[in-house]
């Protein structure tokens, strides 16, 4: 649960290193994830959200 966003359940994703040579290996993509006071039922509370929700304003930033 650590790396998933609090406001819209976004979580890593898997893909492929892809070389030059065309060689692939495992890899994880992780999202952008920030550490934010927000309001939460008129109380202040610390939250780990992803910036698209940050930036489409699902999150009100406490002072």
């Amino acid at each position: 649960m650590s790396r998933t966003c609090t406001i819209c359940g976004k979580n890593s994703g898997r893909g492929n290193h892809v070389s030059h040579a065309n060689n692939k290996t495992k890899r994880v993509l992780h999202p952008n994830l920030q550490t934010v006071r927000a309001l939460v039922g008129g109380a202040a509370q610390r939250l780990r959200v992803c910036t698209r929700c940050l930036r489409s304003g699902k999150v009100t930033k406490a002072a």
